[in-house]
């Protein structure tokens, strides 16, 4: 059976096809050792926001039926929306810049855009509406940054150990809401210390309008119990003995628990809200029509809340979608150890940009490269065709939103958790050594999930950065390096990766238009040659080339 599938990888490796992706043994240069031919979460955050529906009272709608009932077909748009632009980004991906790297709403980004920007049931400081304008002009902005370049070149030059506490500081917020009434249920509210113990049934809230808030009984609610051993615990063992699909297992296993009524952990109540759930539940498969959140985009760009969401977004964005682009780039091996880009970055960041804005037209959040891929890429899937099969299998998924929307949420707080914990090992590689370098990262890693706000922690730690290291920098440059810190020697040292900021294919239409008349090029000189091999993400110049120039 080997040997069959070693001829199959072998005859599609030397077509067309195998050559565009550059499978292994197809010929094309840097062509990917290893590669091989063979080889609902964001609904339920995003709902979180309330979406289009409004609320007519100041108690946020927590009992109110007619309300809640809007707020799950909200929920139920956000599936066939977030599996839509999911296929179609991924699948761009794959075609034209041949990485194996999904795209989908981030969660941080997620949790940023329903907690913060728009608030829980619309308390934000915008609407669902005006948000999602704040999106469709950050994807176009993004696609300007990535054409010129400067997308690429700002992600190059940010401290090394921010860019890391960003990531586990965004691991750290998503566990926090695998565990807390969003989730898991084990953290609640408390009225004296903030948060406190949660977990218990209906009948010991603190009040209707305090859903969460416990007043006895914690951890009483099977459902929390329910998560924890079987979403939580099962899911740890299953990974580690590495069983496939070990995440989703966990997920199921849960969900199909909670599926029968009535029972102590039905997610089908017998209330006029379970029953429209139950009622949408057994259709099974079904399309659902993006009837309460497509093209409903409010272009206020007037509104002064409305920029501040815009420059958040961008700014998270580009930590968030970069470094995890680079990531699994880097775990790939596609990326440059010199120049820290890698190969096809403008198409890719292009390809990226221009899904953030079609997510908007759909209603959902930012959409961002995930981290998951580092799952396809360690089975060897090294290039496109594993982003292409991604977005075909996202397609199917979008005539499956009925079990997709009947996921409850102890069922997916165990997933948000583990995923959190996968995050959080960034901090290993944070210059812990030195404070100018540890402190702002570690005020990243808290502010993050305690203000419930990646914006936050992002702007804490990078002014702490800049003055931290700012002030002894001065210092330095003032005494004549006679006055520093007693163990600057360990700090991290900030440099420009080596390379131009302007992309390759800015750098080859010029090169065309200072070709001398009658088509005879001019010999490049070594350092023209240098900074060619040096600088992009995009195809760079080949060995053959530059000879074939330097022949000429």
């Amino acid at each position: 059976m080997s040997t069959l599938f070693e001829r199959i990888n072998d005859r599609v490796a030397r077509t067309a096809f195998g050559r565009w992706f550059k499978l292994e043994g197809s010929g094309a240069k840097k062509e990917r050792a290893g590669s091989r031919f063979t080889i609902s979460v964001n609904a339920s955050i995003i709902a979180d926001s309330g979406g289009t529906c409004v609320c007519p009272t100041d108690d946020l709608c927590l009992a109110d039926d007619a309300y809640n009932i809007c707020v799950n077909e909200v929920r139920n748009n956000l599936i066939t929306a977030t599996a839509a632009v999911s296929s179609l980004s991924t699948f761009l991906m794959g075609v034209f810049a041949n990485l194996p790297v999904g795209l989908a709403p981030g969660l941080g980004l997620n949790a940023y855009f329903a907690y913060s920007v728009v608030g829980f049931h619309g308390s934000g400081i915008i609407s669902y509406r005006e948000a999602l304008s704040a999106v469709f002009m950050e994807g176009w902005i993004f696609l300007f940054l990535s054409l010129i370049g400067l997308r690429q070149w700002l992600v190059r030059i940010m401290p090394q150990s921010l860019v890391l506490a960003v990531g586990a500081g965004i691991g750290l917020f998503i566990a926090f809401i695998g565990i807390s009434g969003h989730g898991l249920g084990v953290i609640g509210g408390d009225t004296v210390n903030l948060v406190g113990l949660g977990g218990c049934l209906p009948k010991d809230y603190a009040s209707d309008d305090l859903a969460g808030y416990c007043t006895g009984g914690q951890l009483r609610n099977p459902t929390v119990w329910l998560g924890i051993f079987v979403g939580g615990i099962l899911t740890v063992l299953m990974l580690m003995y590495r069983v496939r699909g070990a995440i989703l297992i966990g997920i199921f296993l849960v969900s199909i628990i909670s599926w029968p009524r009535p029972t102590a952990v039905t997610y089908f109540p017998h209330t006029v809200a379970g029953d429209a759930m139950f009622d949408y539940f057994k259709k099974v498969v079904t399309f659902q029509p993006l009837d309460r959140i497509g093209n409903v985009i409010d272009y206020n760009y007037g509104s002064g809340h409305v920029w501040y969401a815009l420059i958040t977004f961008l700014y998270v964005d580009i930590l968030d979608t970069t470094g995890t682009l680079y990531s699994m780039a880097k775990f790939a091996g596609l990326r440059d150890p010199e120049t820290l880009d890698f190969e096809n970055s403008t198409i890719a960041y292009c390809i990226d940009a221009f899904s953030i804005s079609m997510g908007a037209l759909m209603g959902t959040s930012p959409v961002t490269a995930y981290v998951e891929s580092a799952t396809g890429i360690s089975e060897g899937g090294k290039t496109g065709i594993t982003a292409i099969v991604t977005g075909l299998m996202f397609f199917v998924s979008i005539f499956f939103a009925p079990i997709f929307a009947s996921i409850p949420p102890w069922a997916t707080g165990g997933a948000l958790v583990l995923v959190g914990s996968m995050m959080i090992r960034n901090v290993l590689e944070i210059n812990w050594d030195y404070l100018g370098d540890a402190v702002p990262a570690f005020l990243t890693l808290l502010i993050i999930p305690l203000s419930f706000n990646i914006a936050y922690g992002v702007i804490a730690g990078v002014f702490a950065y800049i003055i931290l290291n700012g002030v002894p920098l001065i210092l330095k440059k003032l005494s004549g390096g006679r006055i520093m810190p007693s163990n600057y020697e360990i700090s991290e040292e900030w440099v420009i990766p080596p390379g131009s900021i302007v992309p390759y294919w800015i750098r080859k239409v010029h090169s065309y238009v200072k070709k001398p008349r009658g088509g005879v090029h001019a010999n490049p000189s070594e350092a023209e040659l240098d900074e060619s091999r040096s600088s992009t993400g995009d195809e760079k110049e080949k060995p053959a080339e530059v000879k074939a120039e330097r022949a000429s």
